[in-house]
């Protein structure tokens, strides 16, 4: 797990709230559920990212 693509999934969570309040602005539905979806995916692959720190934070304190 890189700095680069946990940067990557906070720049895609953050594009979708421009593109959500974007198309909120504009009175666009379509463009703003394409950013709650953007902003979703952003989430859910930080929280893979953190999911992945732990574990190999698990794994470097069972080995000592």
């Amino acid at each position: 797990m890189g700095a680069m693509d946990q940067a990557k999934h906070k720049a895609e969570e953050i594009t979708g709230k421009v593109k959500e309040k974007a198309g909120e602005i504009m009175g666009d539905r379509n463009k703003q559920q394409e950013g709650q979806a953007d902003q979703a995916k952003g989430n859910m692959k930080q929280a893979g990212d953190k999911l992945k720190g732990a574990a190999e934070d698990a794994k470097d304190a069972f080995r000592g």
